[in-house]
């Protein structure tokens, strides 16, 4: 057995021990369920773990993640995540948080062929060419990228606003606050874009789904 292997899976035995010297009952409570007040939206960049960013335990934050953390209409797994999140746990917090760095939208910019993902990264192409004209005016090109994944994120928010699913909440009253992050992996900070949106009347009327 590699001894990459071999060490992840005594880390966890270590873990357990620790976890339970500290408190007993840790894994009985945990088993019983989840009652989580948050859905995190993020990159799957190995650098970005959304219980840690934030402090939080398991059990306080249900997670999807993907590459530059997506929000495509079409998506039957983001929106299951999200379905499920919404309609079950009652979440009253959605964050989109994308990070300063993120790989996915720097290849949005290029035109290299990376493969089968290319096709995931024409949807970040797309934010692009929405602000096309603003990003081509920066001529810094880490400003550029920084704007892009800022840009980026604030697309999500808007998308994940547009579909039924957070609408439908909204029509029957529930509490559903939707965010847009960024977070600086060279800081550890997160910043918030001030996208914050509880109401489908921030869409253009074309997105309001009448029920």
């Amino acid at each position: 057995m590699p001894d990459f292997y071999k060490k992840i899976i005594e880390n966890n035995r270590e873990w357990v021990e620790k976890t339970l010297e500290n408190d007993p009952n840790y894994f009985k409570d945990l088993a019983k369920g989840q009652t989580p007040p948050l859905l995190w939206i993020g990159c799957s960049d190995s650098r970005v773990p959304a219980n840690e960013i934030i402090g939080a335990k398991p059990g306080e934050v249900f997670v999807h993640r993907n590459i530059a953390n997506m929000v495509v209409h079409s998506d039957m797994n983001m929106l299951s995540v999200l379905d499920y999140a919404v309609n079950v746990l009652k979440v009253k917090h959605v964050i989109v948080c994308g990070h300063y760095g993120c790989g996915g939208v720097k290849a949005a910019m290029g035109n290299d062929s990376i493969g089968i993902i290319d096709n995931w990264i024409r949807h970040i192409k797309d934010v692009y060419r929405l602000h096309h004209a603003f990003l081509n005016a920066i001529q810094n090109e880490d400003d550029r990228f920084n704007a892009f994944v800022e840009l980026n994120v604030k697309e999500q928010v808007f998308d994940l606003a547009k579909t039924s699913i957070v609408q439908s909440a909204w029509r029957s009253g529930q509490e559903v606050t939707l965010h847009g992050w960024v977070y600086g992996l060279n800081s550890g900070f997160v910043t918030d874009l001030d996208v914050n949106i509880s109401s489908n009347t921030d869409l253009d009327e074309v997105y309001q789904l009448k029920f």
